[in-house]
């Protein structure tokens, strides 16, 4: 989440009367994630969350996201309810934008995440494919492995300015993972973005999943993979056994991954940092002047493919054996 479109208060009190969402308190931006302009509102009978829609999210996969998430919360789990007008549309317009609001939900999400955190993000990851399974629409992964050369043929100075060598070692990664990727794994619908600042926690107990506006359909343990980069490795870019143990388990606890998935594992993993360090050397130079967050470093994920690389084909070294 950030602020890269501003609205005035003449704006928003005219797209808020489209609402029955009650009256309008206050309104602030939030200065978080690289992909769209958010807002916390709050009105005299709850808060809500305004998103505008920017930069990499197309309009034309907007009704997948708001209606993934509207079939999530009706089966229980704990994601954001898509608010509607009072014509019923939950995809509107604001300053020359998509917009929809959606409800706030309670927790907190972790900046330093422990196993047990962990384990309960890997059941609550599970739910939410579980969850989904009979969601009607599809997308494709608009940013999988099939995308990764294209994305990368145009900034390999960009990368090879960050690090001497780093280009070349990229390319090879690509080239792995063109040969080493998975087929005919079990797939379904994945979040694809689930990282600990996407998740919320009452204590140390899992409470919600925000910000589906990478969801897609795809291999489900390519998710769980995302969520080891994300939530498990160390500063030095290595994995933490504890925490990849407990998240696996977590996950396991809800649903078992197959003797196929385990051994994939490794090459998901390595794919997941390698999609991650790539938008983000992309982000790196193109985030707008004024926004109010900050490019994330791509040489964290620099860290974490060298060490994908020296455990290659090694389930164990992730905490599982094939």
């Amino acid at each position: 989440m950030a602020v890269y479109t501003t609205i005035t208060d003449s704006e928003l009190a005219d797209f808020l009367a489209e609402y029955d969402l009650g009256r309008l308190r206050a309104c602030k931006g939030i200065a978080e994630g690289v992909e769209n302009s958010n807002f916390l509102v709050d009105t005299d009978r709850a808060r809500f969350i305004l998103t505008l829609y920017e930069r990499r999210v197309a309009a034309v996969d907007l009704p997948y996201f708001l209606g993934l998430m509207r079939h999530l919360a009706a089966k229980g789990f704990p994601s954001p309810q898509p608010q509607a007008d009072r014509g019923g549309h939950m995809l509107k317009s604001l300053c020359g934008r998509p917009a929809a609001m959606v409800s706030f939900l309670q927790g907190v999400s972790v900046s330093r995440p422990s196993p047990v955190h962990c384990r309960e993000l890997g059941a609550g990851l599970a739910r939410m494919h579980d969850a989904a399974r009979d969601f009607d629409l599809t997308r494709a992964n608009s940013l999988g492995r099939s995308s990764w050369a294209a994305l990368f043929a145009p900034h390999q100075a960009a990368a090879e300015a960050l690090q001497a060598g780093l280009a070349a070692r990229i390319a090879g990664d690509l080239a792995d993972l063109a040969r080493l990727w998975p087929q005919d794994l079990p797939q379904g619908v994945i979040h694809a973005d689930l990282f600990p600042d996407n998740a919320f926690f009452i204590e140390e107990t899992f409470s919600a999943v925000i910000d589906f506006y990478f969801a897609c359909n795809d291999i489900l343990a390519y998710d769980l993979a995302v969520c080891l980069n994300s939530w498990c490795h160390r500063p030095d870019g290595a994995l933490s056994l504890p925490h990849a143990r407990a998240m696996i388990a977590g996950y396991e606890s809800q649903r078992p991954l197959s003797p196929a998935e385990i051994a994939a594992l490794p090459a998901l993993a390595r794919g997941a940092a390698l999609r991650f360090f790539l938008t983000r050397l992309i982000d790196w130079g193109s985030t707008p002047a004024g926004a109010l967050v900050k490019p994330k470093d791509p040489m964290e994920y620099a860290g974490k493919l060298a060490w994908h690389r020296a455990h290659a084909g090694d389930p164990a070294a992730y905490g599982v054996t094939a």
